[in-house]
């Protein structure tokens, strides 16, 4: 039987969802709706500011009091904690679910339906970040980001080393890298990790897809012409040894950054606040410019993240859950410590007039850098699909490009044999799915 169709995730037809969540209730997390006193309500999640966030809510709303519980990161395993939780019955009622996991969740049967509660928001916020947090029609959280990319790099060592601006271009990149390196064989001009999220914002910008659903079926395409060419371009760089190839967000890779053997770093903007705390000794010597295009006449870039406040199954109190997770991405004051704390670009139309989005910044030069990611925002695709097995998809590929980085396949390689996985993984789900 062929899986219906669905505009952001084929999760539901996954015939074993219902079982994962039949009978569970958070009340024990969530508190009882008859009990007397502030509603309660427990958060998992990871990023930086949440806390603060959480606590500037429970000063201003007495009757609901959230409980802010750092996990490991969703990709190390906070995801699977949120998961055996929901199975278990007792999973939090708010969770940090990236828009990339949200299908995969889905799939799971794990999310609450907050459509009655969440409705009246969704003027609030661009429509296709609405979509992220929505499927077949049905809301499961409230968004809070998204994740242009740009250039961050070191302006003083672009300089030493001849660079007198930053690369506007792939090509330019290109070139620039193999000048920085032989002028300097022990220093690079960025980075290649083994981050699966940092490379599909490299594919996005270029116009490549990964899924899609058509004819009563997934469409799975990693290792289309498009995508060929994201993989072609940087094999070659790595082919040539100008690429570093720390781990990503390995303190390696900010020991080298503070050591001027790695001058650069093509990453989403929640990166600019992880660079200015890991990195040492480099404030004001770093700068943020526009992501390298394809294309300078017809300028497209990439976006790496975004996530979603998510209510998990079973929450007792679904409405209270969904009045915090709108407040958090829609408060002024909210949204300020966000932008200052966490580094997000507001996913609420209203947080793009935010007076933090404003403010210079010290470690990039009193830079405002936030205007870097104003300009490039209304040129980022908005029609990039997520499957429902990123966790899988993301693994493989994660692996795969770590290998790549040592030499031990191709880029092309990887994406022929994370193609094939990914179908594979998604058959053996149920689902119906084109492609090989």
């Amino acid at each position: 039987m062929k899986a219906r169709p669905v505009s952001m995730a084929a999760a539901l037809a996954v015939v074993t969802a219902a079982a994962l969540v039949a009978g569970c209730s958070s009340s024990s997390k969530g508190g009882s709706s008859a009990a007397s006193g502030p509603v309660k309500l427990d958060f998992w999640g990871w990023a930086p500011g949440y806390d603060q966030v959480v606590a500037q809510f429970n000063k201003s709303h007495p009757d609901i009091q959230v409980t802010f519980d750092k996990t490991a990161s969703g990709t190390k395993g906070g995801y699977t904690k949120m998961l055996t939780a929901a199975k278990a019955g007792n999973a939090p009622c708010l969770a940090q679910v990236g828009y990339e996991t949200l299908p995969s969740f889905a799939a799971a049967g794990a999310l609450e339906d907050v459509t009655k509660y969440a409705s009246d928001a969704k003027s609030q916020f661009a429509e296709w970040t609405w979509n992220q947090v929505s499927v077949e029609g049905h809301t499961y959280g409230i968004p809070v980001d998204t994740a242009p990319m740009a250039l961050m790099y070191r302006k003083d060592l672009f300089a030493k080393y001849g660079i007198d601006k930053p690369p506007a271009t792939w090509d330019e990149y290109a070139a620039d890298a193999a000048k920085v390196h032989q002028a300097d064989p022990s220093v690079y001009l960025g980075d290649f990790g083994n981050d699966a999220y940092n490379y599909a914002g490299l594919a996005w910008q270029t116009g490549a897809k990964w899924f899609g659903t058509g004819n009563d079926q997934w469409q799975v395409s990693l290792n289309s012409a498009d995508n060929q060419k994201v993989a072609t371009y940087w094999q070659g760089l790595l082919d040539k040894k100008l690429l570093k190839t720390d781990p990503s967000y390995d303190p390696s890779l900010y020991k080298d950054m503070a050591d001027g053997k790695i001058l650069s770093d093509v990453n989403a903007v929640w990166d600019a606040p992880i660079i200015a705390s890991s990195v040492k000794g480099g404030a004001g010597q770093w700068a943020v410019a526009p992501m390298p295009v394809w294309g300078a006449a017809n300028p497209a870039y990439g976006n790496d993240g975004g996530s979603a406040t998510a209510i998990l199954k079973g929450c007792a109190h679904a409405k209270e859950a969904t009045e915090f997770a709108t407040w958090m991405s829609t408060d002024a004051d909210s949204v300020s410590n966000l932008i200052k704390v966490t580094g997000i670009y507001p996913a609420a139309t209203s947080g793009l007039s935010n007076p933090a989005l404003s403010a210079p910044d010290a470690f990039y030069g009193n830079q405002v850098i936030y205007d870097v990611f104003k300009a490039e925002a209304p040129h980022v695709a908005t029609s990039w699909q997520w499957g429902p097995t990123m966790t899988q998809t993301a693994t493989d590929l994660g692996d795969g490009l770590g290998k790549a980085g040592t030499g031990g396949t191709t880029l092309p390689n990887v994406l022929a044999d994370v193609q094939g996985k990914t179908v594979a993984g998604m058959k053996q789900q149920g689902l119906t799915v084109a492609g090989g």
